[in-house]
């Protein structure tokens, strides 16, 4: 009989550089100096806001996020200073 235990990879932190392909989250925070974080806003990364990772450049830098209906490709320097709540996937009946 052979059994095979699998470690559940546990989440680095909370930030939207740690996203991996596919996987949804939900803006919390921007831990960045007004300019940028002004300019993410407009974007449309505003606190509340879903993301999802879509892709990613060579070298896995900058990444593609999808928000709002658009793609929005940031660096990996300035998406660990935006904090994220991840989503939980969930059935229809679940409450």
């Amino acid at each position: 009989m052979t059994f095979k235990f699998t470690k559940k990879r546990a989440r680095r932190s909370d930030s939207l550089s740690d996203l991996r392909p596919g996987e949804k989250a939900r803006v919390r925070d921007l831990r960045l100096p007004k300019a940028i974080a002004d300019h993410l806003l407009r974007l449309g990364l505003l606190p509340g806001a879903e993301v999802t990772l879509s892709g990613c450049g060579p070298g896995g830098d900058p990444k593609v996020y999808q928000v709002d209906g658009c793609e929005v490709a940031l660096r990996r320097e300035t998406a660990r200073h935006i904090l994220i709540a991840p989503l939980r996937l969930g059935c229809a009946g679940d409450d």
